[in-house]
C-alpha cells in the first residue's frame, strides 16, 4: 500500500458558476489493519445522476458511481498508512488524511474553495497545521451533501481496492470481505498467525495478540 496521493480532473469536469465548494469525507477509522482514506471531491456542471450515502448503495452500484466521478468531477484521495497511524494516533491520522487529500485537489485546481463541507462533527481547522481552508462539519452530509457523497464513494473504492490486494498478500485474514475490521475471522486469525505490517500496533486487540 503505498499510493498516499491520488488526485484527478476528469474528462468531462467543468467548474460550475457557483462558488467552489470541496465535499470531504473519511474511512478506515475502526478497523485492525490497513489505512484510512480520505477523499475529496468538486462537483462540475455534470452531476453524476443517483449519488447516495456510499453505505446505501449496492457494491455494483458504487463501482459504477465512482467511474461517473472520476469521469465528471475533480477529485484526491489520501491515504494514511497503519505506522503513521501508530505514530500520531487515529485521529490525529484522520484529520491528516483529510488536509491531505483536500491540499492535492486545491493545488490540482488552483482556486481556492470558498467552504470545505466535512461529513461528521469535527474539522481539521486548528487540529492540523497545514488546515488553512473554511470549513463546516455536517453530521450525515453523506446523506445531504451531493460532493460530501461522491467524495464517500471515491474513498470507499479505494480502501476496498486496497483492502482486497492486501487480501492476496495476507490471505488468512479474510481482508477481501472484513476489510480489516474486527470480525470473528480476522480475530481468529490474528491469533494463529500474529499481526502483519499493516495491523494497526497501537489499537488494543492487536497489541493485546502482540503480547501473548
Amino acid at each position: 500500500m503505498n499510493a498516499s496521493l491520488v488526485s484527478g480532473i476528469g474528462p468531462e469536469f467543468e467548474f460550475a458558476s457557483e462558488p467552489l465548494i470541496i465535499g470531504v469525507d473519511e474511512a478506515g477509522r475502526g478497523p485492525l489493519a490497513g489505512p484510512v482514506v480520505a477523499g475529496a471531491c468538486v462537483l462540475g456542471t455534470r452531476v453524476p445522476a443517483g449519488l447516495n450515502d456510499s453505505k446505501k448503495l449496492s457494491a455494483k452500484r458504487r463501482a459504477a458511481l465512482n467511474e461517473v466521478i472520476r469521469e465528471d468531477c475533480a477529485f484526491a484521495l489520501a491515504v494514511v498508512e497503519p505506522e503513521e497511524i501508530d505514530r500520531v494516533n487515529i485521529f490525529q491520522a484522520t484529520m491528516l488524511a483529510m488536509t491531505r487529500c483536500v491540499s492535492a485537489l486545491c493545488a490540482a485546481l488552483e482556486p481556492d474553495p470558498e467552504r470545505v463541507l466535512i461529513d461528521g462533527n469535527q474539522t481539521p481547522e486548528r487540529r492540523c497545521e497545514d488546515w488553512i481552508w473554511p470549513a463546516r462539519a455536517i453530521v450525515g452530509g453523506d446523506g445531504i451533501e451531493p460532493a460530501i457523497r461522491s467524495a464517500s464513494i471515491l474513498y470507499k473504492e479505494q480502501r476496498y481496492a486496497l483492502m482486497i490486494a492486501a487480501a492476496r498478500d495476507h490471505p488468512h485474514y479474510g481482508w477481501e470481505r472484513n476489510k480489516g475490521y474486527g470480525t470473528k475471522d480476522h480475530m481468529d486469525a490474528l491469533r494463529v498467525h500474529g499481526p502483519t505490517p499493516l495491523h494497526r500496533r497501537s489499537f488494543a486487540p492487536v497489541a493485546q495478540v502482540s503480547f501473548l
